[in-house]
């Protein structure tokens, strides 16, 4: 036990290249307590971010005291971050958790039963569907399920109620990666694998703040750069993260200009020659026309719209072009940015360019930035096809048509599915009359929050809320269900490298909450959903039934999860897919053959124009003849729509702290974590600090053209000209509930979602929450420093590096 609020990554267990990582065992237990104290451990994994490191739930007298890495899992080696550490039980075991469902009556929420709440929501759906039929439901969920719940509400969706309106906050934080691989490769699914740290030459983290995103896979970093074979490190952010202060090469972009930059490294790739031209004529289409676009991108060309020097792109450039094994991570500095997907693709071109897939330590991930995003994506409650299945393909329609046993034509395939963006405009215009809202909290984390709210509080909106505790959301529905958290039921998820683990339920809910999935079989029983036969749409008992139905649905299909059972996951690591007869163990890396997914009768989609997000129609893609071949697919650069200019002169971006995970309804609960990070901050440089006349811990306010927030200033390292604000925290302070905060209650503008732009990439439908254009004034003195984190990218100008965070 150590302080890992200060050494976020704890101690350095040094290897080369090639070797195994060695193992290290990070556990917490509630205070007073040993190891020696607990009644027994339950297997599971940790669900505070996109890593799925394998874990163990420490239970005494039927509740959560504790967790503990598994030292044998293949993800995290033992390990487990703060998030991880503290949040996971601490986060879940909390006072003001809802234990009844609540119904508004005069105005006002008042708790009752289940049978009426789910009467009243029933009746309101059955209602609508005869008044207005399946496009006045809509269904918003989370990348924080469990797989049997997202397959059950997409079944229930698609074959029940037949809506396209449904998507994810999976669309806030990971929708490009889907884009970018579909794009590129013909479907979903990440190439590489985390073990590619351990035998690479080179990483580059592609607006990937992993030393705060994912604790875990960057202490695995810090253990391959502390050791003899340490691999070169690039990294693109505007911000001086933590990996920037190891990088060999820090390209500190302007926000929005990533895809200058990535044409500019391919054009240096491909003007010395470190192209490999063999594999690109095997494996490849589109070279000509991608070396056409990107020859005006000289370094120097880039450097004057990124903002960097030549010099450190040519750098950058021979790394990538002159190693023999490069690892590349792609985050939310390009998902949540300009030009989304046509930059996350160059991320993908630059590797078959160079030849650079399917080989230990030669690795592409496109990230995830929740636990179980991947799942939400396979499972089709995102409005995907489940099984990564193609809407414009009629054969894929049917195929799940027989499996459901339902008429093909329920199944909303005659135009593409509904982005979240697009759900809420319409629940704003009034053709949705009812929204399911799942784990998650859209009125803090959607864009231009001023405008969710009023659409939330619309009195002919029904909003039905499905969580753990009254978020700022849930406070706004008309019926809200308690359910079950992590620990307290069963089920399985996928990380962002396809490792699927299993979660078993270590103790019982508080009061009448139940697990989402019972929630969804209880609603589709209620509502009557039938197969053709005339029996019950979906039959399964629990999450085991669940789970098999799943593997019948992704039989044959790039997610085969046939070899899988609960039985084989319980015990040892967790496994990826896919894995069947063919590959009974897994599979580590895709693409081993060169060979990908994009044969039209079996893609999952046709692809799009990356610069308007028009689609390729089947006919057009047919007649290209991809023959498994991968796409070397972009576009011409644009500037974000909304530039900086006289009036708003700096460029606003929004991200994360190590300690919070998204709205903070678990982290905001975890006393150690809350300390940590306890109130909103914004972040500028020093030379535009300096320039405004604020000093560390003044008062600002941050306007945009959309609203404004108030809250101490903290001048970093973040790039000149651009201003930085973490999202995780509310309008209002929901740690006041549960007594862990001493402060005043937040006011109404400390969103940082007050000041984002309501725009999205035109493939991946992704707002852009990293380009606004913003001013910043001092409002008075501060009392103090601001209450940011001095540990990592949000660390003082001129702060010493913490205790245990040696290079």
């Amino acid at each position: 036990m150590v302080d890992r609020i200060t050494d976020i990554w704890g101690a350095r267990t040094p290897f080369e290249r090639e070797a195994e990582w060695p193992s290290r065992v990070d556990y917490a237990l509630q205070e007073g307590l040993t190891e020696g104290d607990v009644d027994h451990w339950v297997q599971s994994a940790c669900v505070l971010c996109s890593n799925g490191c394998g874990c163990d739930i420490a239970v005494k007298d039927g509740v959560m005291v504790g967790i503990r890495g598994r030292a044998e899992d293949r993800i995290n080696k033992g390990r487990l971050g703060p998030k991880g550490l503290f949040a996971s039980w601490q986060g879940v075991s909390n006072k003001d958790r809802i234990t009844q469902p609540l119904i508004r009556e005069g105005g006002r929420l008042v708790a009752t039963d289940w049978d009426t709440a789910m009467k009243r929501i029933v009746e309101r759906s059955k209602q609508l569907l005869k008044e207005k039929g399946p496009l006045s439901h809509g269904f918003y969920t989370s990348g924080q399920l469990f797989l049997e719940e997202y397959y059950a509400l997409g079944v229930i969706g698609k074959a029940g109620i037949g809506t396209p309106h449904m998507d994810g906050n999976t669309r806030l934080c990971t929708a490009t990666a889907a884009s970018a691989l579909k794009e590129t490769f013909g479907a979903d699914g990440q190439p590489g694998a985390y073990e590619d740290i351990d035998n690479c030459d080179a990483i580059f983290l592609y607006g990937h703040n992993m030393p705060e995103t994912q604790t875990v896979l960057w202490a695995r970093i810090l253990d391959r750069l502390s050791g003899p074979t340490p691999p070169k490190l690039v990294c693109v952010d505007p911000r001086n993260t933590e990996a920037a202060r190891f990088a060999d090469v820090h390209l500190a972009v302007r926000p929005g200009t990533n895809l200058a930059l990535m044409h500019a490294l391919i054009r240096e790739v491909l003007q010395n020659g470190w192209e490999d031209p063999a594999y690109i004529q095997d494996h490849t289409l589109g070279y000509d026309e991608l070396k056409s676009t990107v020859e005006e991108w000289t370094p120097e060309a880039a450097a004057e719209v990124c903002g960097v020097s030549a010099h450190d792109i040519r750098t950058a450039a021979r790394i990538f072009g002159t190693s023999d094994r490069v690892l590349s991570t792609v985050l939310q500095g390009f998902y949540q940015s300009s030009q989304a997907t046509a930059s996350s693709c160059q991320v993908n071109n630059l590797h078959l360019l160079r030849g650079m897939l399917g080989r230990p330590g030669a690795g592409l991930l496109q990230m995830n930035g929740q636990p179980t995003a991947q799942n939400n994506r396979e499972c089709g409650a995102d409005g995907d096809l489940p099984g990564f299945r193609n809407w414009h393909n009629p054969r894929h329609v049917e195929e799940l048509a027989s499996l459901w046993n339902v008429d093909p034509a329920i199944i909303p395939h005659w135009a593409p599915p509904t982005h979240a963006m697009q759900i809420f405009r319409y629940a704003e215009q009034g053709s949705i009359n009812f929204l399911w809202v799942s784990a998650t909290n859209p009125a803090v984390s959607l864009p231009e929050l001023p405008r969710i709210r009023e659409i939330l509080a619309k009195p002919e909106l029904f909003l039905v809320v499905q969580d753990l505790y009254l978020t700022e959301t849930a406070s706004m529905a008309d019926v809200v269900l308690p359910a079950a958290a992590w620990g307290e039921k069963t089920g399985t998820f996928t990380n962002a490298s396809r490792v699927v683990h299993i979660s078993d339920k270590a103790v019982d809910p508080p009061g009448d909450a139940r697990s989402d999935l019972d929630i969804f079989l209880d609603y589709s029983n209620r509502m009557g959903f039938t197969t053709l036969d005339g029996t019950p749409l979906l039959t399964w008992e629990g999450p085991e039934d669940a789970f098999e139905a799943w593997k019948d649905c992704s039989r044959g299909r790039p997610c085969d999860y046939t070899g899988l059972s609960y039985s084989r996951l319980r015990g040892g690591s967790g496994i990826p897919w896919p894995c069947n007869e063919e590959n009974p163990d897994g599979t580590t890396r895709l693409y081993t053959d060169g060979v990908f997914p994009s044969d039209p009768d079996y893609c999952e989609n046709y692809g799009h124009d990356l610069l308007t997000g028009a689609e390729v129609e089947p006919e057009s893609y047919r007649a290209k003849m991809p023959k498994g071949r991968a796409w070397l697919k972009t576009t011409k650069y644009h500037p974000p729509h909304e530039e900086p200019d006289d009036d708003y002169p700096l460029r606003y971006t929004t991200g994360r702290t190590a300690y919070h995970f998204h709205t903070r309804t678990k982290t905001g609960r975890s006393r150690t974590l809350n300390a940590a990070a306890p109130r909103m901050w914004v972040e500028l440089s020093v030379e535009d600090a300096s320039a405004l006349g604020i000093t560390e811990g003044d008062i600002v306010r941050v306007s945009s053209r959309r609203g404004l927030i108030e809250a101490p200033a903290r001048v970093s390292g973040v790039r000149p000209g651009t201003v930085f604000a973490p999202f995780h925290y509310g309008y209002w302070d929901s740690t006041m509930a549960s007594g862990l905060s001493d402060s005043p209650k937040d006011s109404q503008k400390t969103a940082a979602n007050e000041l984002t732009i309501t725009e999205w990439d035109p493939v991946s439908k992704q707002p852009l929450f990293k380009n606004a254009a913003v001013k910043v004034e001092k409002i008075r003195d501060g009392d103090g420093p601001a209450p940011a984190p001095n540990t990592t990218a949000s660390r003082q100008a001129g702060a010493s590096r913490q205790a245990g965070q040696q290079q």
